[in-house]
């Protein structure tokens, strides 16, 4: 068998053409990027929600210690 130095055509091993990488894909940032950053975004939006449940929380507090105060 022969051997071709053409990297996307290789004769005799069994593959066929090698897959046209997109630019993306070269840059190694294929598709499964797209489920690292809505991961990310996810485990963001989850982590400002409870960041604002906090804040009401402590806020609400506060109120009713100057209601009480006041009183």
């Amino acid at each position: 068998m022969t051997d071709s130095k053409n990297i996307n055509n290789p004769v005799g091993q069994g593959g066929g053409q090698r897959k046209k990488l997109s630019r993306a894909e070269r840059q190694n940032n294929g598709p499964h990027r797209n489920l690292d950053r809505q991961g990310a975004a996810d485990k963001k939006a989850e982590l400002v929600r409870k960041m604002r449940e906090k804040a009401r929380a402590a806020e609400a507090a506060e109120q009713a210690s100057d209601d009480t105060a006041q009183r």
